[in-house]
């Protein structure tokens, strides 16, 4: 009786662990055109960072060719990528933004 008990304890401990969905890097690519302002703008609109943390992002997109935005589940990742996809093409900038999965 005793190890019937183990076994049952052993599957409940199973069921409750719960696989967390799979979260997406929002990434801004460099480019030799969009102003560093802009980008700066990009960051403070869509991903609410401070003047700083934006200016350290955009800085890193600079340098190093492509810096993380933030990270998010895979559909709010989505609808970023394009509403700054969306915005930097209305502001006529080729900025590029991509997700990928963390």
């Amino acid at each position: 009786m005793a190890t019937r008990h183990r076994e049952d304890t052993v599957l409940e401990a199973k069921k409750s662990k719960v696989k967390s969905p799979p979260m997406f890097k929002v990434l801004l690519l460099n480019d030799d055109y969009t102003p560093m302002d802009f980008v700066v703008a990009v960051l403070q609109k869509f991903f609410a960072l401070s003047r700083e943390k934006a200016t350290q992002v955009m800085l890193k997109v600079h340098r190093e060719g492509m810096g993380v935005c933030g990270v998010y589940p895979r559909d709010v990742a989505a609808t970023k990528v394009e509403q700054v996809r969306s915005y930097a093409k209305q502001h006529q900038h080729p900025l590029q933004c991509v997700m990928e999965e963390n």
